[in-house]
């Protein structure tokens, strides 16, 4: 294998002595002997000897004068590009012992400031580095990690068991970028996009010492080559676009995010329009994924350092936390909730009167919260000086949002912690308005009252409609049987309520439709009616709304729901929740038409699912 990979490299004519080993089968013990030709000698079965501009790979630094180190350079990395399976450990233990050690030369040769390195010499570094470096990684068969950031017992890191080689080729391309012996612009050739975006996709390995090394080469490329930044940041987002839309699987998004972070500090003022639109399309959607623990501190920098940049930047983000607002994961709420006060502390007061209703209408919910963590971590806010400041200034509007949160908290909330929090909250606000608190008192008590009342109409009216359905009850999916009689007639009813209810009955000649429920009556014969409840949020909403589909004979269809062909409410309703009955001539002259309403009406059943 070694011969024939080496024998591809150029030659010159063999020297005396440099081909000597190559014609020598040596003994177990030879290696033991001394000089430079003994040590030839012993390698020559596993490593055979390339010559490249008359240099032997083996030989050493010390041992070939300056003008010749730079050729022997090369021909040590072209005998260090060949990669060796590490999953069994016996084998070819020799040789990888001695890649290893070549590689250690090449890595002690950059750190002592060589001459200055040729292009032929930044090819073949940049050419064993991929060799070596550049590979795709099995599948993962580690769970999804928690948000908490702690990986289970289980998914302990991979480490990868090449690493005693792997490990030496990060640190001489480490060294190789940031020796001034390596000349930018003929760098950039070699060191170009695509090298840039494989080390990108490197940051998905398992191994988290992989991850250490590439994020300081990643640093340090970007630190050099001015020119490809743009291109670095924009890998990055796809990166990070990937793992939010796609996948949310990535092992790298926290280093990726260090250098970022530190990426930021460099930003000139103003901030260009590329940077915001990095915060607010990459960096703002990272809050979403279940993961969120494993890389939030680094997400969190990154986020202060550009409204620090820029304090306009606190209101979008604040209403990108809200976007993202995480109601159903308490250790994720608690994170957003320690990010939050974080912004509030460096936000101004211009842009923190643009979010501070929809801002505390939710730590409202917070307080409220069953989750003890959440709702304890949401009142320690009022601990802060400089929220309670905000607050302060801005009292006539938020303490109305938060003081029903705050009352039944004192008066329903289990935990002994969270009342007394609450209470201490409710003292502040107290002491800071009085007058405010009073009112806020008395317009909680009305509400109150109010809700109770509707509570006990909204329990009446099903009282009455459930005695009304039980004079004629209505199956699912029982056939309502009809005569074979034309449908000539059609009757509408509405039964509005106070609370907006609104529940309406459909009468045909030999149909009776309640819609409710999702139920629906069909009969037999030459008529076909359907009436249908789309969606019904009761009591979330206190609102039924209803649609209804074409009630028509195939004959006869006097009579015909005005349906547009957009089938939009506002269209259909005309802002109202009436339907309005348009009427047909008598007879359809034209086959056409026929076979048209037809098609509308199979169209809106299959709309509907019905």
């Amino acid at each position: 294998m070694w011969k024939q990979i080496l024998g591809k490299l150029p030659r010159k004519p063999p020297k005396s002595e440099s081909d000597s080993p190559r014609n020598t089968n040596p003994g177990p013990n030879s290696s033991s002997a001394g000089g430079p030709a003994a040590k030839r000698a012993a390698s020559a079965a596993v490593f055979p000897a390339s010559v490249i501009a008359g240099i032997e790979p083996l030989l050493a630094f010390k041992d070939v004068p300056s003008s010749e180190k730079m050729n022997l350079f090369i021909s040590k990395l072209s005998l260090c590009c060949v990669v060796f399976d590490f999953t069994d450990p016996m084998k070819n233990v020799q040789e990888k012992e001695l890649k290893r050690a070549t590689l250690l030369e090449l890595l002690d040769f950059v750190s002592q400031n060589p001459p200055k390195f040729t292009e032929p010499a930044i090819l073949a570094s940049c050419k064993m580095c991929s060799v070596n470096l550049f590979r795709v990684f099995p599948p993962s068969t580690r769970s999804s990690s928690s948000s908490s950031g702690e990986n289970d017992n289980d998914d302990e890191p991979t480490f990868d068991p090449a690493w005693s080689h792997l490990q030496i080729v990060y640190d001489f391309m480490l060294k190789l970028v940031t020796s001034p012996s390596l000349e930018t612009k003929v760098a950039k050739k070699y060191i170009n996009y695509t090298f840039i975006l494989r080390i990108i996709d490197l940051f998905d390995s398992e191994d988290p010492r992989e991850r250490d090394c590439l994020k300081a080469i990643l640093h340090r490329i970007y630190g050099k080559f001015m020119v490809h930044r743009p291109f670095i940041r924009k890998c990055m987002s796809s990166v990070f676009y990937r793992f939010v839309f796609e996948t949310e699987k990535h092992n790298g998004i926290a280093e990726l995010l260090e250098i970022f972070g530190s990426v930021i500090t460099g930003f000139a003022l103003p901030l260009k329009e590329e940077h915001k639109i990095f915060l607010s399309r990459a960096l703002i959607p990272l809050h979403k994924p279940k993961s969120l623990g494993i890389y939030f501190q680094q997400l969190s920098y990154c986020v202060s350092q550009f409204i620090e940049k820029e304090p306009k930047l606190a209101s979008c983000v604040i209403t990108g936390l809200l976007k993202y607002w995480p109601v159903t994961n308490s250790q994720k709420e608690v994170m957003f909730l320690g990010q939050l006060e974080e912004i509030l502390e460096i936000i101004n007061m211009a842009e923190f009167q643009k979010v501070m209703v929809p801002l505390f209408w939710r730590l409202g919910h917070c307080i409220n919260n069953n989750h003890f963590q959440v709702a304890e971590r949401a009142l320690f806010l009022w601990n802060n000086d400089q929220v309670v400041n905000l607050i302060a200034h801005n009292r006539q509007v938020i303490v109305p949002i938060i003081f029903p949160a705050l009352e039944q908290n004192s008066e329903h909330h289990w935990n002994h912690a969270v009342l007394n929090l609450t209470l201490n909250v409710k003292r502040m606000l107290a002491e800071m308005d009085d007058t405010l608190i009073v009112a806020c008192i008395a317009n909680y008590k009305e509400d109150r009252a109010r809700k109770k009342s509707e509570v006990e109409r909204r329990k009446e009216v099903w009282e009455r409609l459930e005695n009304a359905a039980s004079l004629q009850p209505v199956t699912g999916r029982t056939p309502v049987l009809s005569t074979n009689e034309k449908a000539h007639n059609i009757m509408f009813f509405e039964l509005t309520f106070s609370n907006n209810i609104v529940v309406s009955i459909v009468v045909v000649r030999d149909h009776t439709c309640l819609c409710y429920a999702s139920l629906f009556c069909y009969g037999t014969g030459e008529t076909v009616a359907a009436v249908e409840l789309l969606r019904q949020r009761f009591p979330i909403r206190s609102n039924l709304f209803l649609r209804a589909a074409i009630v028509a004979s195939v004959d006869a269809p006097e009579f015909v729901f005005n349906v547009p062909e957009d089938h939009s409410d506002t269209a259909w309703y005309g802002g109202s929740s009436k339907l309005r009955i348009r009427e047909w001539p008598s007879r359809i002259q034209s086959v056409k038409h026929k076979n048209s309403l037809l098609r509308n009406a199979n169209g809106l059943y299959s709309s509907f699912g019905i």
